[in-house]
């Protein structure tokens, strides 16, 4: 008999056949913006050993699609970098050079932080 949560609408917590539940029913896909949203390109160092990296967000792209964005801008930079979370990452400053390809492609690009 699987066990139950005493206060939550007797919701089942494991059962031998899925394990936890609790996790499945907490893990929520990452919400993506809607199109029409500001791609925003910034440069970051904090949390990176001093490094610097140019992040790309709220791109209103699949992941595949995120995926060749990537591949795209690292190959027009010549830097490595990766794209997870609906986050772009390149390595170094290179926002100008974003900036040209996301405007070429019709994103609304803004630079964003300081």
């Amino acid at each position: 008999m699987p066990k139950r949560a005493p206060n939550r609408d007797s919701a089942v917590v494991w059962s031998s056949s899925g394990g936890d539940q609790r996790k499945a029913r907490d893990a929520q896909p990452a919400q993506r913006p809607q199109q029409g949203g500001r791609v925003k390109v910034r440069r970051e160092t904090s949390g990176r050993r001093g490094k610097t990296v140019t992040t790309i967000t709220n791109v209103p792209l699949g992941d595949d699609a995120l995926r060749d964005l990537a591949a795209r801008l690292k190959k027009r930079c010549g830097v490595g970098g990766s794209a997870k979370d609906g986050v772009i990452e390149l390595q170094g400053d290179h926002r100008d050079a974003v900036m040209d390809v996301l405007r070429a492609d019709g994103f609304d690009a803004v630079l964003a932080g300081g």
